[in-house]
């Protein structure tokens, strides 16, 4: 099973994690289901910007992100050649490193 390294983020996750990763499933749901609360203001959706997180390792073994997803992240805080929506990147076979930004676009934390 592929595992997602979480680099340390200082609110929402300050040790960092490893967390195993079922192939299939969003880095989002992944990351909620192993107490990591990052934002998701619009339900995962893919209508805000709030759970953009930055691929340091694993890009390539993501699926390309759909045109809505790109024209979102052009608001995202932070943006870079390998950021993505957890909402809407998929875990498939290979390990990610990933880091969780600073800021959100969100000026009020939705607390979910």
């Amino acid at each position: 099973m592929p595992q997602i390294v979480v680099l340390p983020h200082a609110t929402l996750c300050p040790e960092g994690a490893v967390i195993e990763a079922p192939a299939g499933k969003s880095i989002c749901d992944v990351l909620l289901e192993n107490d990591i609360e990052i934002e998701h203001a619009c339900e995962k959706s893919c209508a805000c910007t709030t759970c953009h997180v930055v691929v340091r390792e694993g890009y390539n073994s993501l699926g390309d992100p759909e045109e809505k997803e790109e024209d979102l992240l052009d608001r995202a805080w932070g943006l870079e050649a390998t950021s993505r929506l957890s909402c809407q990147a998929i875990v498939e076979s290979e390990d990610l490193v990933i880091e969780i930004p600073k800021y959100t676009i969100n000026q009020v934390s939705e607390n979910h």
